[in-house]
């Protein structure tokens, strides 16, 4: 598995590879031999990195740790491949652009925008009527309206082109 690293802003690239019961890991491209032992529930650990001995103190969460070694501290957060991924899309989409769709078959009541205008995330693009309930149909992201391929009073399906939003440019 390929982890992404980030120690006090200075990324790194780290892999691990189980190969016949024995973990191998590498960092930027080079092997790394060491061993380590949780030393208790707190955090408190014993690494042997280049036959020098280490304690190293751990405290954080999930992918965001605070790691103190020999006195020093490092802030430290770790991604994998599939959340880097996530992430890169997530910043992708956050940039602004893209169609939105329908979610469930209804009727446009009202249009909120027009072709250009510049909406922030969460902004009403719409009124939808759907089982008798009206529901605001906000924008995902900032962005411009680039196109409309409803208008009031039409009837929707799910999954139907609703407005077509493109990124600002910065």
């Amino acid at each position: 598995m390929k982890y992404f690293v980030n120690v006090n802003g200075r990324p790194l690239e780290v892999e691990i590879v189980d190969r016949a019961g024995k973990l191998v890991v590498s960092i930027d491209g080079e092997i790394a031999d060491f061993s380590y032992e949780e030393v208790d529930n707190d955090g408190q650990v014993a690494l042997v990195m280049d036959e020098r001995g280490y304690a190293i103190s751990v405290a954080g969460k999930r992918n965001d740790y605070h790691v103190t070694l020999a006195g020093h501290a490092y802030a430290v957060e770790i991604e994998d491949e599939r959340e880097r991924a996530a992430h890169a899309a997530e910043r992708e989409r956050s940039k602004g652009g893209g169609v939105v769709k329908s979610v469930m078959p209804g009727v446009v009541v009202e249009l909120c925008v027009a072709k250009g205008d510049v909406v922030a995330a969460g902004q009403p693009l719409l009124i939808l009527e759907a089982m008798k309930m009206q529901n605001e149909i906000g924008a995902p992201s900032e962005g411009r309206v680039k196109s409309i391929f409803c208008s009031a009073g039409e009837a929707v399906s799910a999954g139907g082109k609703l407005i077509e939003l493109e990124a600002l440019e910065e």
